[in-house]
């Protein structure tokens, strides 16, 4: 077996278990560290002009953006839900920008924003970690 593959695998497989214990509050600070993770990787690539780990990496954060705003609750009734509704849209652009012009600027702009959500996540009391939205 490939060592790499085997080493991906276990990661995986870690990742899996973690959220799978993970509380609510957990797992969105493991998807907001991700996203973060794969703009780094992707500046890393612009900077060796790796035009397919930028890709891909631009499209894995993507796709975390995406499983965030899909997470979003009760858009119609909550502020703070439609003010981060219309973020991960902005993020979303700016990321397919950044993939097309191979802007860091733009990767930079995101994870800045990505930062400033994740700072304001860690505020959020740890009585509040394992409040779950109302079923609808």
């Amino acid at each position: 077996m490939n060592p790499n593959k085997a080493l991906n695998q276990y990661k995986s497989v870690g990742l899996n278990s973690a959220l799978a214990h993970a509380t609510p509050h957990q797992q969105i600070l493991m998807l907001l560290n991700g996203a973060l993770e794969r703009i780094a990787t992707a500046k890393g690539a612009i900077d060796n002009n790796n035009i397919e780990l930028k890709g891909n990496s631009i499209g894995k954060a993507i796709s975390i953006i995406g499983g965030l705003q899909a997470s979003l609750t009760d858009l119609d009734n909550n502020e703070v839900s439609q003010n981060l509704d219309r973020l991960y849209t902005y993020m979303y652009e700016t990321l397919m920008k950044a993939n097309t012009h191979s802007s860091i600027d733009q990767l930079n702009e995101v994870a800045k924003l990505l930062i400033d959500i994740k700072n304001g996540w860690e505020q959020i009391p740890q009585e509040h970690h394992n409040t779950r939205a109302p079923d609808a």
